[in-house]
């Protein structure tokens, strides 16, 4: 008999070429991570130190599934982004070994009611309704960073009904991996399972129902998704 009242569902990622699935522990999100994003969203892209918001982890969507438009917003933006997903974690890590952390890569989109964020901005209260909602994070199959090795380097992109939005280049992370898993465990204990999606290139915008979404990273995943109607 379970010891439980109901059975929990673990969310999960799939695994390139693998039967094995990814599960998922936790989701953290890199803001500014661009300088022109940042510069387009009106912030100062100087080196300062990266700051972070979280996702609930079952918000994970598949390559090819539908994703309802959400309620409470007239404004949904696409964000694609690197993702990392971590094989174990730790407090204090140094960026020299941080990688050590790292099972794999992938792409994805960071969804954001942006209406909402802005509301939330502008009164000085969390993001959370704008960027945790249901069906927010878009997430590839993982590449083991033992079949492809540690991206440095490597168009992202994202387009929109096969025409470019976003378009840039890993190797312009304003924070490198290494130095974002360094600074993301001096606040949180990392552990096997978490995903951290690494910031986004310029050139947000809005989406509709009905809109095809393709995100990509060079020499690591592809992936796409449509809007369906509301939820």
């Amino acid at each position: 008999m379970s010891r439980y009242l109901f059975e929990p569902t673990v969310p999960a990622v799939a695994i390139a070429g693998e039967p094995t699935l990814f599960p998922v522990r936790r989701i953290y999100c890199v803001g500014r991570n661009y300088a022109e994003h940042a510069r387009e969203m009106g912030a100062d892209p100087e080196r300062t130190p990266p700051f972070f918001f979280a996702k609930p982890a079952d918000t994970v969507v598949a390559d090819g599934a539908v994703i309802p438009y959400p309620p409470r917003t007239h404004n949904l933006h696409h964000e694609v982004e690197l993702i990392v997903a971590l094989k174990r974690g730790g407090r204090k890590l140094a960026a020299a070994t941080a990688l050590e952390c790292v099972y794999g890569y992938a792409v994805g989109c960071d969804y954001t009611r942006r209406d909402l964020q802005a509301e939330a901005k502008a009164a000085g209260k969390p993001w959370d309704a704008a960027k945790g909602f249901d069906h927010s994070a878009s997430v590839s199959a993982i590449q083991p960073a033992a079949r492809i090795g540690h991206p440095r380097r490597g168009r992202i992109y994202l387009a929109v009904n096969d025409q470019i939005r976003q378009q840039g280049d890993i190797s312009q992370m304003i924070w490198g991996v290494a130095e974002v898993l360094a600074e993301l465990s001096t606040l949180f204990e990392l552990a096997a399972g978490d995903l951290v999606y690494t910031g986004t290139p310029a050139g947000v915008g809005s989406v509709s129902p009905g809109d095809r979404v393709t995100c990509g990273v060079d020499g690591v995943a592809t992936i796409s998704n449509t809007i369906g109607e509301p939820a």
